[in-house]
């Protein structure tokens, strides 16, 4: 495809006017003011429009998508075991793989090119990634309250088969890594087992990490640690990591994150909603820390709308802090990009950069939320709605475009969807 007079947003997240961008195979082949001599290819108009790197969620539970709606205004841990637990103890591989399907028709929809998965019945997730044609890094959660030994955990044996099954399956848009689910819902030996995993086949680690205060002071009640410190005495940061959340990371915890190469997943819909706090990523991003953009589950969010998290980020952080200069529109442009990118491993990832992978939308920036324009930066995170994207490209392969789902029968997506959903309402 060949991009045509449109604005883009660089590597360096300058604007561009009057670009030509032209994509072969699943790379970007050119960028710039000429058009390319003999070009045969689909050719998009691009007047009125910005071009930039795709949306990387960087922590989600997909299948969750199923519970969207069913668990409202309770507090995190009443919403689990209420609601979600229960909900979840009906699920099955069917299930899994339609509330994936849905999660990645409104990824599509909203920006999102990839997203780091925390979930089980990992292989129909897979499954539901590769035939869509969206990206994920999917983990096999590994939680084990009765402290049974590691070794024989089901769990650890379908995420070890999960590897081997799956890792960098779908041409590489799938890579498999390793997750304890959050130090609370497991013990140390457990915690050291999952860090030999991602050891042993040098994968990243997707972890919830201080999402709320009372998981943080239990774990220092417990331990003498902090979540993040005891996750880095089990070894869990001895690979590159993802930690979710970090409402209450410590000054000491961001400087083991920055030590380890451990990625901050914010999450500030889901947080904020969820009443468990804000998280001070102005402060992260400062102490050298790599931040990057998570929805959560649509059950807690309720939606995967990319654009807003954007704008939650910068504004929550302002408004926690007190501080008006905190997290600005780059700051939040590249989070929920590149930061995204380095954190799923996809170093090819997450800029509009010749070379790299095709993972780009094209976002409407000729409506009246967009002008005037003084600088169009700001304008993407406090003006920008997800509805104004209009194209949706993986890997070079259009997987939305202004309404249209190219790789997917987007009305047998949502029938099944809501059949599931139907199915386990009725058991419960």
């Amino acid at each position: 495809m060949l991009f045509t007079n449109i604005k883009i947003l660089d590597e360096n997240f300058q604007v561009r006017d009057n670009c030509y961008v032209a994509v072969e195979g699943d790379k970007i082949s050119y960028i710039g003011e000429e058009m390319p001599q003999e070009y045969t290819g689909r050719v998009y108009d691009g007047t009125g429009k910005l071009l930039m790197s795709g949306f990387y969620n960087a922590h989600a539970h997909s299948p969750m998508a199923l519970m969207r709606g069913y668990g409202e205004n309770l507090p995190l841990q009443r919403w689990l075991n209420e609601r979600i637990f229960p909900f979840e103890d009906k699920l099955d591989g069917e299930a899994v793989y339609n509330g994936t399907m849905l999660c990645m028709a409104e990824s599509f929809r909203y920006g999102i090119v990839s997203t780091s998965d925390m979930y089980y019945f990992c292989e129909e997730m897979a499954q539901a990634v590769i035939e869509s044609g969206a990206k994920a890094n999917i983990s096999r959660s590994i939680v084990n309250f009765g402290g049974a030994d590691p070794k024989g955990l089901v769990s650890m044996r379908e995420a070890e088969d999960l590897y081997r099954k799956c890792h960098n399956a779908g041409s590489g848009r799938v890579k498999i890594d390793a997750s304890l689910h959050a130090e609370y819902t497991s013990d140390f030996a457990t915690a050291q087992a999952v860090a030999d995993f991602a050891k042993a086949h040098c994968i990243i680690s997707h972890i919830h990490v201080s999402e709320t205060k009372l998981e943080h002071e239990e774990c220092i009640a417990r331990h003498g640690l902090t979540p993040a410190a005891y996750l880095e005495k089990a070894g869990l940061f001895d690979t590159p990591a993802i930690a979710a959340h970090c409402v209450y990371s410590t000054d000491e915890d961001l400087e083991i994150f920055k030590e380890k190469c451990v990625t901050i997943a914010h999450n500030p819909v889901s947080n904020m909603k969820l009443a468990s706090g804000i998280c001070d990523v102005n402060n992260a991003i400062a102490k050298g820390v790599n931040v990057a953009i998570g929805t959560d589950s649509v059950a807690s969010n309720n939606s995967l709308a990319f654009i807003e998290e954007m704008k939650l980020m910068a504004i929550g952080c302002k408004a926690a802090t007190g501080n008006a200069e905190a997290v600005t529109p780059v700051d939040a442009l590249r989070a929920a990009t590149i930061g995204g990118a380095l954190a799923q491993g996809r170093k090819d990832c997450g800029a509009l950069k010749v070379g790299n992978k095709a993972d780009l939308i094209a976002i409407d920036v000729s409506g009246p939320n967009m002008h005037p324009v003084h600088q169009m930066v700001n304008n993407l995170v406090y003006s920008a709605s997800s509805s104004d994207v209009k194209l949706t490209m993986i890997d070079g392969r259009v997987v939305y475009d202004d309404g249209e789902y190219p790789t997917l029968d987007i009305e047998k997506v949502i029938y099944n969807a809501e059949n599931s959903t139907k199915n386990i309402l009725k058991r419960l």
